[in-house]
This record gives structure tokens, C-alpha cells and sequence, in this order.
């Protein structure tokens, strides 16, 4: 026996803020959001108020959302919007902009692995046993954002 499968009518443009959100993957919250960035502009209102997204700036909200995914900033995308908007423009604006984006990841994630390393010396050297002497609320109570917290860390292991 054959089943049937239904399919839901797809609206027609425009659409309401839930409609665009959900084709988008966003939050109708995130929309408005953007809207009060004025990354998206201009929307429709219904004569009751209510938004109306067309095609256009429901693909505006992807590129947004791409955008979010790969950790730009809003000032970036609203400028890689206006990039992506002017048919006229030098792919070597946009390539500057991501280019900038990846030295400030590169950068992010050495400050992590470093963070990880000095946590992985603490934990190292911390007895994990029913003593209260630890090396790693010991290094955190120096404060000292510059110390070598692996040599304070063994110092302090051989207490």
C-alpha cells in the first residue's frame, strides 16, 4: 500500500518574519536584530504592520548568517554587504577583509593553545588527592597575567 506524502504549499513573496527566518535558519529575534543594524533595509510592512520579507533580503539573511557562522564581526559584514551589494567593487577589498579575519583568528587560537598548554601544566602538576595544597588555585591567586605559570606550577608541586 502506497503512502502519500503531502507537501506544504510554499508561500509566495513576501513572506512574514517567521517564514523569512525559518528559510533563512535564523531567529525571528536575529532579524530584527539586523534590521535595527540596518543590515537589511527598506523591508515592507503589511498596512496592519507587520513585516514582510522578499526573496532578496531573505537572501541577505543567509549571507548574514554565513557571515556569523565564520566568526565575522557586524561591522565586517555590514562592510562585506556593501561589497557584495556593489557590482563595481575590487575583489581585493573583500579578500583584504577576510584576510584580516583570518590573521585575527590565527591569533585568537594561539592565545587559546597557549591557555591550554599553561592549564594542562597546572593540571599536571596538581595532586588531585584530599590535600588542599593545589598548583592551579595557587597560580590563579598570583594574578600575574606575565608569569611563567609552568615554572610556578613545578615550584609549587615540590611543596
Amino acid at each position: 500500500m502506497a503512502t502519500k506524502t503531502t507537501t506544504l504549499p510554499v508561500p509566495a513573496w513576501p513572506v512574514p518574519i517567521g517564514t523569512a527566518a525559518r528559510r533563512a535558519g535564523i531567529s525571528a529575534r536575529m532579524v530584527r536584530h539586523y534590521e535595527s543594524l540596518g543590515l537589511i533595509s527598506g523591508v515592507a510592512r503589511t498596512d496592519s504592520g507587520y513585516r514582510q520579507y522578499t526573496e532578496s533580503d531573505v537572501h541577505t539573511l543567509h549571507f548574514i548568517r554565513r557571515s556569523r557562522d565564520l566568526g565575522f564581526s557586524m561591522e565586517e559584514i555590514a562592510e562585506l554587504l556593501g561589497l557584495w551589494r556593489d557590482r563595481s567593487r575590487a575583489s581585493s577589498q573583500v579578500k583584504r577583509i577576510a584576510q584580516d579575519h583570518i590573521d585575527d583568528l590565527s591569533e585568537r587560537i594561539a592565545q587559546m593553545q597557549s591557555m591550554q598548554r599553561t592549564l594542562q601544566t597546572l593540571v599536571s602538576c596538581c595532586q588531585g588527592n584530599d590535600r588542599p595544597d593545589c598548583p592551579i588555585l595557587d597560580d590563579l591567586a598570583a594574578g600575574q597575567a606575565t608569569s611563567k605559570p609552568a615554572q610556578s606550577a613545578r615550584k609549587l608541586s615540590k611543596i
